[in-house]
């Protein structure tokens, strides 16, 4: 893998999920999330490495394994490093236990246990300025697909959104966002649009985006929202359970479930159902042991 330059010391290393990385004078350098696995550590480790790196400290912008499953390569084989996240995503990341029970609603079934190791987190980030290693570090709210998903900007004016913001090619792959809160997801990208930053990686992108790309990507976000929003709505002119409305839903719109797909597109199925139902959009009824939902 390559280590590659955005701005002054904010550099990225592309893979599967893109890994920030902002370096110090003195070589150490801190990792923004850290990839799935030791595999891609071990792909990282060799970037920093032909570049004289040191990995010092680490800040996860959420819990999802795909940006934090690496940490314990790095937290392992450098002694010392520090690790930073935001408090509840840091509840979430030390408690592995807690997101399969999310998932299925209880003790999870073996396929959705994708990792029985906990991920220690040293310190938690305030928002604003936070300095590390005497670097003004700011931290920014970027709710919605998770818990309470942090994004980052560099003194060189690189932010780091994290999956706060997808870009088109992941939402032509998956259609259907994975979101845990509809409602801060639409907030978040407003916000997004408004941030003072000239570039911004996101982490399954093959591009780093310019100010006016990033408000071009958030709008086609919002876009696919209102979209998934307003076919719920149109789905629910007839009471339909929730596995009735993903069933809907992955016709429509040509979505192939295994076992892991479902119970995430059902979540996300459940976060469209609680926004139009906090929205006072859809009521409920109970009849013969199922719970439909329907427009009022």
């Amino acid at each position: 893998m390559e280590l590659k330059k955005i701005n002054g010391n904010s550099y990225y290393v592309p893979s599967g999920t893109n890994i920030g990385v902002y370096t110090f004078k003195n070589k150490n350098c801190i990792l923004i999330d850290t990839g799935i696995n030791n595999t891609s550590a071990r792909k990282v480790e060799e970037a920093l490495i032909e570049n004289n790196l040191h990995p010092k400290y680490i800040i996860n912008t959420h819990s999802h394994l795909d940006h934090c499953g690496a940490n314990n390569y790095f937290l392992n084989n450098y002694p010392g490093c520090i690790t930073y996240a935001s408090l509840k995503e840091k509840i979430f990341m030390e408690n592995p236990e807690i997101m399969p029970y999310a998932l299925f609603s209880s003790y999870a079934a073996k396929e959705l246990k994708k990792s029985n190791t906990a991920i220690n987190v040293d310190e938690i980030l305030d928002y604003g300025i936070n300095k590390i290693n005497d670097e003004k570090i700011e931290i920014i709210s970027l709710k919605g697909h998770s818990m309470e998903h942090i994004g980052i900007i560099t003194p060189d004016k690189v932010c780091y959104l994290g999956d706060s913001i997808f870009s088109e090619e992941i939402i032509k792959r998956h259609p259907f966002p994975y979101l845990y809160n509809i409602e801060e997801s639409l907030n978040t990208l407003e916000y997004i649009k408004t941030l003072d930053a000239d570039y911004f990686m996101v982490s399954h992108a093959k591009i780093i985006y310019s100010k006016d790309e990033i408000i071009n990507l958030a709008d086609i976000n919002i876009k696919n929202i209102n979209k998934y929003i307003n076919q719920c709505l149109e789905l629910l002119d007839q009471p339909l359970t929730r596995e009735d409305l993903l069933e809907s839903i992955a016709l429509l719109n040509d979505i192939d479930l295994g076992f892991n797909e479902y119970y995430i597109n059902l979540g996300a199925t459940s976060a469209f159902i609680a926004y139009l139902y906090n929205k006072s959009l859809i009521h409920h009824s109970a009849e013969d042991g199922k719970l439909y939902y329907f427009k009022k």
